[in-house]
């Protein structure tokens, strides 16, 4: 059996933010992750200036991952459209990227780093690696994202009657997405799910959708409910025509958006998506791991492993509002009356919506 004082499971940003405040804080860590090399995570990319606020307490320059900056928004339901200014300048960017970023800081201040390593099962404070072999830990960090593991797998209840599906396909670059997306993201609703889309540092196009499992079923697969939503709707119509062929169309199934971990438990921080899952169609989903992994590592650092059961209740509270204002707003998003009332949806409302699903500073 190996031992470690701190193991944070998981190299995605909330896994990396917390060894990152770890290292800084002379603490001995290990963080292990599955995948041998950081690929591209499904993921709309979206970083809001609460987050780059975030990031550059990490002593992460937000101009290393993109210099372009975001600043307006466009939002389409049938063949209507509103378009408002952020409240501050975002951020859109490859999860490759970012990832790549995060972890090489946390090498850089001390972390140690173990990749190709599968994490199967979790009892405890123990888990069980896909090679047999056990690790003890006197305080574990799950930032597993959207995975779980077994033995702390999220509620099948959260995930809902009718399940959501992440949906992500890459657009190559073109002076035509350069010419439109130049710092704008767009929205498009429809029933039973969305669709955003924004330019990356690359040059590439993020195309992410949420969508409701029976929506995909009556079309029959992802790349049929590309085409039956390029029809229906004009104007994402004319992205979905740019994407080739031959490119792969990647998926994640039973994303329990709205689902917080009301409770706590001692010596295990749950971070990111294991701490609570924001609809994303707000854009604060990696702002949420992120800050989750800062302040984690800030409790554990002032506190020991007792501090984890009283940080996930009060890292819960922090999380209602936003991922309840955007559980709102999705359900009308994902109805017939968005494109009526979109419309109404002025400006400052927009902003409004926009500040309301930050997470709020602790």
């Amino acid at each position: 059996m190996r031992r470690t004082p701190a193991l944070i499971v998981g190299g995605g940003l909330a896994g990396a933010a917390t060894a990152i405040g770890l290292a800084r804080a002379g603490l001995p860590h290990l963080l292990v992750e599955r995948s041998r090399e950081t690929g591209d995570a499904i993921c709309g990319g979206f970083l809001s200036w609460r987050t780059l606020e975030t990031l550059a307490a990490l002593g992460i320059d937000p101009d290393r991952l993109n210099p372009q900056r975001v600043t307006r928004a466009r939002i389409f339901a049938g063949n209507r459209c509103a378009e408002a200014d952020l409240p501050h300048p975002a951020v859109s960017v490859t999860r490759d990227r970012l990832d790549t970023v995060m972890l090489a800081e946390a090498a850089r201040l001390g972390t140690a780093i173990e990749r190709g390593v599968t994490v199967r099962e979790i009892d405890g404070t123990t888990v069980r690696l896909a090679d047999g072999t056990t690790m003890a830990t006197d305080t574990l960090f799950l930032a597993s994202g959207k995975h779980d593991v077994r033995g702390a797998a999220r509620p099948e209840e959260a995930r809902g009657a009718d399940p959501t599906l992440g949906i992500r396909v890459r657009i190559v670059p073109s002076p035509t997405l350069a010419r439109s997306l130049a710092s704008c993201i767009e929205l498009h609703l429809f029933d039973r799910g969305y669709a955003g889309l924004a330019l990356q540092e690359d040059g590439t196009a993020n195309l992410c959708m949420a969508v409701h499992r029976s929506r995909l079923q009556a079309a029959g697969s992802p790349a049929q409910l590309l085409e039956a939503l390029g029809r229906e709707m004009p104007m994402l119509g004319e992205w979905v025509a740019l994407i080739d062929p031959k490119a792969s169309i990647d998926a994640i199934a039973n994303v329990p958006y709205g689902w917080r971990q009301r409770t706590g438990v001692d010596a295990v921080f749950r971070l990111g998506d294991q701490a609570g899952v924001i609809p994303s169609l707000a854009g604060e989903g990696m702002g949420i791991a992120l800050a989750s992994g800062v302040a984690a590592a800030t409790a554990y650092t002032g506190g020991g492993p007792d501090a984890a059961s009283a940080w996930q209740v009060a890292f819960a509270r922090r999380l209602a509002r936003p991922i309840g204002i955007a559980g709102i707003v999705r359900h009308i998003a994902e109805s017939e009356r968005a494109a009526w009332l979109l419309p109404v949806m002025r400006p400052t409302l927009i902003q409004i919506i926009a500040n309301a699903t930050r997470l709020g500073l602790s």
